[in-house]
């Protein structure tokens, strides 16, 4: 054999890319299906707009709840057993949501599917930072980001699909079947340290030598670190903001279109994936091309920066753009435009929470996750009430998720992306 061969480092570590992707489509189909079967589920448990805001939102406040344990237990005992454990329960209360008979089992159903998917992204990252060297983690999120946001640019059209020849109730009992399938290869393939898996060869375990000393905390997360760090507090805020806005997209965007524009359900589907898909092209962007831009700027932080008020920017512009439009196709399209900046900043808030949180890089992103879904709590319920107290205001609400993305974009000068906070921890 070529002895060049010998040296040259296997990709295994990309399989563990391939996971988090094909992980990321099933999360962002699990949980925006619910969007676009809202009107079906309304009529026939016989839910308000603000009763069936509540049941967004009880999502929300458990997913939000979720993220620092879950990042704590990636950290502290691996992410095998804690990815698949939560991806097999939050399965199972995704079929569960088609079993609701009221309000109270929806929100229960909800409820417990938000307990489950709540340590999801954090884990993952932390499957990142453990599996993969430096330069390759933003890319890494970045198309983990842009599959997250297809699987949710698709689910409505995969909703719609399966509705025509089978019911809501049914939908997501499929929907739960493919989460545990996925559980089940996971648990078979993955290990938390590289060199626990028999694939790597000795080139690959030395170029992840320096990421597998992130596999577990070794010690108490440095809360007090973080709690002092103005860093980590403009990191909460700004991801505060941006999922406030963003969550629209997933919840009332269809509801949207069907009651304000007037589309069909079958039209509502397809235009309501609109801004999920140039999300996910927003997020690869961000991923490949910060190298770019840091090459021109010469500051990585600096780089960071900029590419997320760019796009957090460029996200309240547009949704105020696309209230001004009459086309629900050029509308949807300025929506798109507003979601590509939103995910501008995907990679470079969770590459903050990778090279800032070092060997609690799990911990880190699971307090970010919880800041931004604290807003995903808050936000559809106040669509809801904001709709009900001015006679369906629609285009209020989009007015101050601009305001909220133009206070993130604020936010960042005041963060240090790449200094690690968990030295000496």
């Amino acid at each position: 054999m070529d002895g060049s061969t010998q040296t040259r480092p296997t990709r295994v570590r990309y399989g563990v890319v391939g996971f988090a992707v094909l992980l990321s489509v099933i999360t962002y189909i699990d949980r925006v299906s619910i969007s676009q079967a809202a009107p079906a589920i309304s009529e026939e448990l016989g839910l308000t707009k603000v009763q069936m805001g509540w049941a967004f939102s009880a999502f929300g406040v458990a997913y939000a709840a979720c993220q620092i344990p879950g990042g704590w237990m990636a950290d502290w005992i691996g992410p095998r057993r804690v990815l698949t454990s939560i991806v097999v329960w939050w399965s199972l209360f995704t079929a569960a949501t088609g079993w609701a008979f009221n309000l109270v089992t929806l929100l229960a159903a909800r409820f417990c599917f938000g307990l489950g998917q709540g340590g999801g992204f954090p884990v993952l990252t932390k499957t990142f930072t453990t599996w993969l060297p430096q330069e390759e983690r933003i890319r890494a999120q970045g198309v983990m980001w842009l599959a997250a946001r297809w699987g949710g640019a698709f689910a409505p059209l995969l909703v719609a699909w399966l509705m025509s020849f089978t019911s809501w109730r049914r939908a997501f009992e499929i929907f739960g079947l493919i989460g545990v399938v996925w559980a089940l290869f996971f648990w078979r393939w993955y290990r938390d340290r590289p060199r626990d898996h028999s694939s790597p060869n000795p080139a690959e375990l030395e170029l992840l030598a320096e990421s597998s000393e992130t596999a577990s905390g070794h010690g108490r997360v440095p809360w007090g670190r973080f709690l002092t760090s103005r860093t980590v507090w403009m990191l909460w805020l700004q991801y505060f903001c941006v999922s406030y806005g963003w969550y629209f997209y997933i919840t009332w965007l269809p509801t949207y279109l069907q009651q304000a524009r007037g589309q069909s359900m079958g039209d509502s589907a397809w235009l309501a994936g609109m801004p999920l898909f140039f999300g996910g092209i927003g997020s690869l962007f961000a991923g490949f091309g910060l190298q770019t831009l840091e090459r021109w700027l010469g500051n990585p932080a600096l780089a960071r920066r900029v590419m997320a008020q760019l796009g957090q920017v460029t996200g309240g512009v547009m949704l105020i753009v696309s209230v001004q439009i009459e086309s629900p196709v050029w509308a949807m399209v300025a929506m798109g435009v507003a979601s590509f900046g939103n995910d501008l900043g995907m990679p470079p808030s969770w590459g903050v929470c990778m090279d800032a949180g070092g060997r609690f890089a799990g911990s880190l992103a699971g307090s970010m996750n919880m800041a931004g879904n604290i807003a995903g709590f808050i936000s559809p319920p106040t669509v809801a009430y904001i709709l009900a107290a001015t006679s369906d205001n629609w285009a209020l609400t989009f007015y101050i998720s601009a305001a909220v993305y133009f206070v993130a974009a604020a936010a960042w000068f005041f963060i240090d992306p790449m200094t690690r906070l968990d030295e000496d921890a």
